[in-house]
């Protein structure tokens, strides 16, 4: 019988699927933000749409002609990328000049010759599947976060990634932080202004004010099952389109919510869907995968290309971190189609010149244990890795790696030398153009590293 990478008993929460509410909680977990929020699609989930938004109940109106016309194209956009189980930091970044990594893991380790060797601290090397991203480094446009978390981790991954999406050691907040940013800068009327590409809400992306979406990707807003699309199908929906306008001013309000939603589900519908990743020059080679992700990446260039008004998109890598056995294959392909997507992403945005307004963060809830366990994989830890891609960053090692000699605390793990909520902070005020405070909880006693050039 074939090994699970993921072993834990508290990775089995189902997933929320658009439409079917969040997920379940399980007990001692923290309810995860956005749960409280209404979600409707644009029309009767039999139809099948593949959009939903989150917070509709606020909405008066869904005009998203005028608000196509009238984004500003030089707006600055964040792009968080979730590495889903706990990424083990000490092999993306592996200590290959330390005689201690080779006695704690005698089966994981890699080679000292392997990768590429980071240039910002003579221990470390880059695993071999992320040397598209030391080639970015080398350019300038990534900076690396080799140890990053906050005080007293908790190693359950619904804890500590509830943490990170709140921007909180607080597990009854209800928001997440790109959320209450969206509450501070957002309208009422833009949906698209925070863009979950997943079937289901990113809770970092939950707000209280304003409404956020869901979408699998521009390619994908239809409204039969993936596959059956036809030129009939095609008649149906402009048919759907005018029966919406036909009953705009009809006397019955909820014959107008309907219509209203109709048509503007329908106008959305005819901006999507020449955007998708197959469409037009793209000026960048995503890899060929049955993953979603570098599709749904493609998809997002794309509508930035088209002055989509996106403020915040967030979605999930490719692969399971959660690697307690078997983790070098588990690993090495997971991290490989990721940086090889989020590479064709960069060229893309050169290629389009849109890559001075976008800036990629990619996090995981925590990092893996020093020691190798039995069962060829590594254990929860503490520290963690992250990344800064963009040609905006300042493309500089944030905090330090503090070693396995000194550097692990007394369960064996990393310890973090960077607080997730000071580089939250910094991203609010040094890329975002916010006050943190008002974000953050406590933001102010945590220091902000120097991110954007």
């Amino acid at each position: 019988m074939t090994k699970r990478a993921c072993a834990c008993n508290d990775f089995g929460r189902s997933h929320a699927v658009a439409g079917d509410g969040l997920p379940a909680i399980e007990p001692g977990m923290p309810a995860p933000a956005g749960t409280g929020l209404t979600r409707r699609n644009f029309l009767a989930r039999s139809l099948g749409v593949a959009m939903t938004v989150y917070g509709l109940d606020r909405l008066s109106v869904l005009d998203f002609e005028s608000r196509i016309a009238g984004a500003a194209t030089n707006d600055r956009v964040l792009v968080s990328v979730f590495l889903d189980g706990g990424a083990d930091s000490l092999s993306m970044l592996f200590p290959a000049a330390e005689p201690l990594y080779y006695t704690y893991r005698p089966t994981l380790a890699l080679p000292q010759s392997a990768g590429v060797a980071f240039a910002e601290d003579e221990r470390l090397r880059w695993h071999p599947s992320l040397t598209p991203l030391a080639q970015l480094h080398a350019e300038g446009k990534v900076s690396v976060i080799p140890a990053i978390g906050y005080t007293s981790p908790d190693k359950s991954h619904f804890t500590s990634r509830h943490y990170w999406e709140v921007g909180a050691t607080n597990a009854g907040l209800a928001t997440g932080w790109l959320g209450r940013y969206l509450d501070r800068v957002g309208v009422a009327d833009n949906p698209l202004q925070g863009l979950s590409l997943d079937n289901r809400l990113q809770p970092a992306l939950a707000t209280a004010k304003v409404p956020v979406a869901s979408i699998d990707g521009p390619d994908r807003y239809v409204f039969a099952p993936r596959g059956a699309e036809s030129a009939i199908d095609n008649r149906i929906l402009e048919a759907v389109g005018q029966l919406g306008a036909a009953h705009a001013s009809s006397k019955d309000a909820a014959t107008r919510q309907v219509a209203s939603a109709a048509s503007q589900s329908h106008r959305l519908r005819r901006e999507l869907e020449r955007l998708g990743p197959g469409v037009g020059q793209v000026p960048a080679s995503y890899p060929q995968s049955d993953d979603e992700f570098p599709r749904r990446l493609a998809g997002l260039a794309a509508m930035l290309a088209a002055g989509m008004p996106i403020r915040c998109s967030a979605l999930k890598a490719p692969g399971m971190y959660d690697t307690h056995a078997e983790q070098a294959g588990e690993l090495n392909d997971a991290l490989k189609l990721t940086a090889d997507s989020l590479v064709a992403f960069q060229r893309d945005l050169e290629g389009r010149g849109l890559a001075d307004r976008v800036l990629v963060h990619v996090w995981s809830e925590f990092g893996r244990r020093a020691r190798e366990n039995g069962s060829d994989g590594t254990d929860h830890g503490a520290g963690g890795m992250g990344l800064l891609v963009g040609t905006r960053v300042r493309g500089r090692m944030v905090g330090e790696y503090p070693g396995l000699t000194a550097g692990l605390d007394a369960q064996g793990n990393l310890r973090a030398t960077s607080d997730f909520r000071g580089v939250y902070s910094a991203i609010l005020e040094q890329w975002l153009d916010t006050d943190a405070a008002a974000i953050i909880p406590n933001a102010a006693s945590f220091a902000r590293p120097s991110l954007i050039r």
